[in-house]
């Protein structure tokens, strides 16, 4: 076993596929399918499926995947302290719920990213996706919220996939809307009030379900729904429209402007926001520094930090 043969497995397992892989590592595709072959039989194991489809990781394989991603970063540590090497990429991934302030957060991670390489990736993406994304290493942490409707199913996904979920903040529900839309100036909103304006909705593909609604509101009657499938989308006919749809509440001026405004909705649930991560796989330095992002800007928005679901 090398260090080079690590390095390919871990390329695949970020690219998701042989032959994109081979091109970042510039060696041919037979090459690489050769190299994971002599390492899958050195160890006795299968580290990545194939199918007509595509690949995929095994079990084995996140569990290996884990050590190999421990053994790099500590060579690199390594080269760096001895040799004066320069250290070779950075890889980060986040699979994430349609949420700006994740995405603001992304941006203050790589303001203060002082490395000369880095390989980041920012995945909004739909809510069973981010589970298998974080479950086959494909992502470094999850963000998704859970709440009464949909906890035990994605607890007993959690348990499946040997993740664990860290709670960020608790909310409640709240209806996004554009600033002259005819609810804004209400201090708050009831569920008869949102009666007869179009409800914008994520698409959630096969998972269409309440249980992996992005929207943490079960709401009666949708006679004018739309589904979407990008938050700018949604922004432009949220902006456009007198739609609505139903969020955390936290907006990011930065970002969105002065446009959009959030409402409180008159409800008894609450939802908690938090990230998930394998639970054997310590997270890197640049995965603790997003994390420590994330908190910075919950304390700032004077978030309750204290009370969770979980």
């Amino acid at each position: 076993m090398t260090l080079q043969q690590l390095r390919y497995a871990i390329e695949i397992a970020n690219c998701g596929s042989m032959n994109e892989a081979a091109k970042r590592l510039f060696i041919s595709q037979p090459s690489l399918s050769n190299a994971i072959k002599e390492l899958e039989n050195e160890l006795g194991i299968i580290i990545f499926d194939r199918t007509n489809r595509g690949i995929s990781i095994s079990i084995d394989g996140m569990e290996f995947l884990g050590y190999a991603r421990q053994i790099i970063e500590q060579t690199e540590l390594i080269e760096n302290r001895y040799h004066g090497k320069n250290r070779t990429q950075i890889h980060f991934s986040v699979s994430t719920q349609h949420y700006a302030f994740v995405v603001d957060a992304f941006v203050k991670l790589m303001k203060q990213s002082d490395v000369s390489e880095y390989s980041f990736h920012l995945r909004e993406t739909q809510t069973y996706p981010i589970i298998e994304d974080v479950r086959s290493l494909r992502s470094d942490i999850g963000i998704l919220y859970i709440n009464e409707r949909n906890f035990k199913v994605m607890n007993k996904l959690f348990s499946d996939g040997n993740l664990k979920f860290t709670p960020l903040f608790n909310t409640s529900p709240h209806i996004l809307i554009r600033s002259t839309h005819p609810l804004a100036q209400k201090e708050t909103v009831k569920m008869d009030d949102l009666l007869g304006f179009p409800y914008i909705t994520f698409e959630q593909g096969v998972n269409n379900s309440l249980h992996f609604s992005e929207e943490m509101l079960s709401i009666r009657s949708n006679e004018k729904s739309i589904k979407v499938s990008d938050r700018a989308t949604l922004s432009n006919l949220l902006m456009g429209t007198d739609g609505y749809t139903v969020g955390t509440g936290i907006l990011v001026s930065e970002l969105n402007g002065n446009q959009l405004i959030s409402v409180p909705v008159e409800t008894n649930e609450t939802v908690t926001i938090g990230w998930i991560a394998h639970k054997d796989r310590q997270p890197s330095d640049i995965t603790a520094q997003y994390i420590e992002l994330l908190n910075d800007m919950i304390s700032q928005n004077l978030l309750d930090l204290n009370q969770f679901l979980l």
